[in-house]
């Protein structure tokens, strides 16, 4: 028998940031963190276990994948298999992402979100959505947050059943949007994987640390009582501290373009004006404008009037990972 299943998952931005580890091979995070995942931004994955062949194979986007792209997933489906013992030897992996990758839009949340509930589904197997997430982290890190729905917490946890992400409140909660605006659609020339390691190689990583933990607290007490004010604040903060990490970083990471600080520097006097707005930006170049619905359609005039920015994208508060469809056929 031919065993398959799609999954789909969601993208997510990260209000409280993820950024450095404790443990690489468990991607065990150095700190708590906070996320909204984000509606209509989604890697779809089909997996086909099929032990009659003996090799596994990608293919990403209509085009088959060697090299870094597959090694990557099929260390990630050899991780799967050591909790997994029954999991098949040999898949063939077919995703699509409908949003650029690589280009801090948390691609790789939403990719291995996706990969680790199809390989798990098509073989038939059922997990808590706990342990989804815990098997989605080993992937990459933020892919934990893309498991559970709407607002979620990622615990940092002290071990491998530890470190699980959680919601907090569903989709419907708060009115946040997401306006992604892309200055960049480029694949980053450093990853996440790479500047997660070098995080330590900073003076002000120690510092970032030191009080992640109470800013963790006040976002999260914002966003359940919908305090635009003090959420603004304390994300806008969380994401500067983080690239201020990679920036002195050795050797440093400039994910920061002049277009992404012209439009920092934009929304903060946008909010001076009145307008409910913040911002934060993942590893790359791109500025997610965090505001309540009934403000977008201004933010996005405020926006159109600036230089550089090549599309916009709007995203309200998503699902978690679910299976698109599941099936068993016959081998020929």
């Amino acid at each position: 028998m031919i065993h398959t299943a799609t999954a789909r998952a969601h993208a997510n931005i990260a209000f409280i940031k993820y950024w450095g580890n404790r443990d690489e091979e468990l991607r065990l995070p150095e700190n708590s963190s906070l996320s909204m995942n984000l509606d209509g931004l989604y890697t779809e994955t089909t997996v086909i276990w099929n032990d009659a062949q003996k090799e596994n194979s990608l293919v990403l986007n209509n085009q088959p994948q060697l090299g870094q792209a597959l090694e990557r997933v099929v260390k990630h489906l050899d991780n799967l298999r050591k909790y997994v013992p029954s999991l098949p030897n040999y898949a063939n992996v077919i995703s699509t992402n409908n949003f650029p990758m690589g280009a801090g839009i948390a691609s790789s949340a939403s990719s291995f979100a996706a990969l680790t509930l199809a390989s798990i589904s098509a073989a038939n197997i059922t997990l808590s959505e706990r342990t989804l997430s815990t098997l989605a982290r080993l992937g990459s890190g933020s892919a934990s947050r893309s498991i559970p729905t709407g607002f979620v917490e990622w615990h940092r946890g002290d071990d491998h059943e530890s470190s699980y992400a959680e919601t907090i409140a569903s989709p419907d909660y708060w009115d946040l949007v997401d306006i992604i605006v892309v200055v960049s659609d480029s694949h980053k020339k450093v990853g996440s994987t790479e500047g997660h390691q070098s995080a330590r190689t900073s003076d002000l990583q120690e510092g970032r640390l030191k009080h992640v933990d109470n800013r963790l607290k006040i976002c999260k007490e914002a966003l359940l009582n919908r305090d635009f004010e003090s959420f603004s604040e304390v994300i806008e903060e969380d994401s500067n501290l983080m690239h201020s990490v990679m920036m002195t970083s050795r050797p440093p990471l400039f994910y920061w373009q002049p277009a992404s600080v012209a439009i920092m520097q934009q929304v903060k006097q946008w909010r001076q004006d009145g307008l409910r707005v913040c911002y934060t930006l993942d590893a790359g170049p791109n500025v997610h404008c965090i505001c309540v619905r009934k403000d977008v359609p201004e933010v996005i005039k405020q926006l159109k009037t600036l230089s550089a920015i090549l599309d916009i994208r709007v995203a309200s508060a998503g699902s978690g990972a679910y299976i698109v469809q599941s099936d068993e056929v016959n081998s020929q």
